[in-house]
């Protein structure tokens, strides 16, 4: 780890004004990868004073998130146990305790790939492996390599790293908003369109500009009568990252689906809202049958490597299982 400056701003404004450093919270993720020289800032802006540490009920009926506030109050906070139950479970379902207890909504937005080369030390340098998000145009040491933990969604020539959070899900299913502030102003951004695909630039991963800070995240009003449920398969049942996930929100009406949202974890290069699942179960029976054409139209365009091909069908089963809990 280089050194580094540090500054501890009270206001908004003037941690904006911080542009030349890296915001930090619970340091959760960004401490990990400054250790693994991932990250080398020359001045980590510590935003904890900011007054973004709240939840709040909305004039619409939906739910104000602030940046700073942590995982595990998040999942805990009656609203959203009542209302948006896919979000606590999601967030139940990641890290440990202790993390949950320092790690941010925004920090949790901002987190990155768990892929090992990218991880590296000396990844994307002369003689270490090539990643094309920390070198551009170095390479991909994952397309040949091991990639037991890889994406099959999403992915590019260029890159194949999954995307590693359980609440960010959650929240594409639930069609979060972001808000953020920056030099230019204030702006919000759909959730869907927060994180970006690898493309040719895996290196651009989501769409802040520079100097930006997540301030909060809006969700929804609830959908009067839907159901939800997060289901994650992974190697141990704790403290461990998903190899899938399904997060379902629906509503079953007379027997018939009359309202789907479907997201996937675990496989693809950012949280996976899967419209193509969504068409083939809105206005469909309720059943058995349903549910698998659904997984089946999930993971219709799915690239799988040598070592993750196992990742299509446990997505498939990950995916019917969930909308069975959905509507049990």
């Amino acid at each position: 780890m280089q050194t580094f400056g540090y500054v501890k701003p009270t206001g908004v404004d003037k941690a904006i004004g911080q542009s030349a450093g890296n915001f930090i919270a619970g340091g959760t993720t960004l401490v990990d990868l400054m250790k693994l020289s991932v990250e080398q800032p020359k001045t980590l802006v510590d935003i904890n004073l900011l007054p973004l540490d709240k939840i709040e009920k909305l004039p619409n009926g939906g739910l104000r998130i602030g940046a700073l506030v942590r995982n595990s109050d998040l999942a805990w906070n009656a609203d959203v146990k009542k209302d948006y139950a896919v979000l606590s479970e999601a967030l139940l379902s990641g890290a440990s305790p202790q993390l949950r207890n320092m790690a941010t909504t925004g920090g949790n937005l901002m987190q990155r790939t768990r892929c090992m080369y990218f991880r590296e030390p000396s990844a994307g340098m002369p003689g270490g492996y090539a990643c094309n998000k920390r070198t551009p145009g170095s390479g991909c040491a994952a397309m040949d390599g091991f990639n037991r933990i890889h994406a099959v969604l999403g992915t590019s020539e260029h890159c194949i790293a999954t995307h590693p959070s359980d609440m960010c899900v959650a929240m594409a299913v639930l069609e979060a908003t972001i808000h953020v502030q920056g030099p230019n102003g204030k702006r919000t951004i759909a959730f869907e369109d927060f994180h970006k695909l690898p493309g040719d630039t895996p290196n651009i991963e989501n769409a802040l500009e520079p100097g930006e800070l997540i301030t909060f995240v809006d969700l929804p009003k609830p959908v009067a009568g839907a159901k939800s449920t997060y289901l994650k398969l992974r190697d141990r049942a704790s403290y461990e990252f998903a190899l899938s996930s399904a997060a379902i929100v629906l509503r079953v009406e007379g027997g018939h689906i009359r309202y789907v949202r479907v997201a996937l974890g675990g496989v693809a290069t950012k949280p996976w809202r899967s419209h193509e699942a969504e068409k083939a179960l809105l206005g469909k029976r309720a059943d058995l049958e349903t549910f698998r054409k659904a997984a089946e139209a999930a993971m219709a365009e799915a690239k799988p490597r040598k070592d993750n091909a196992f990742k299509v069908e446990l997505a498939k089963r990950c995916i019917t299982h969930a909308l069975t809990l959905a509507t049990a």
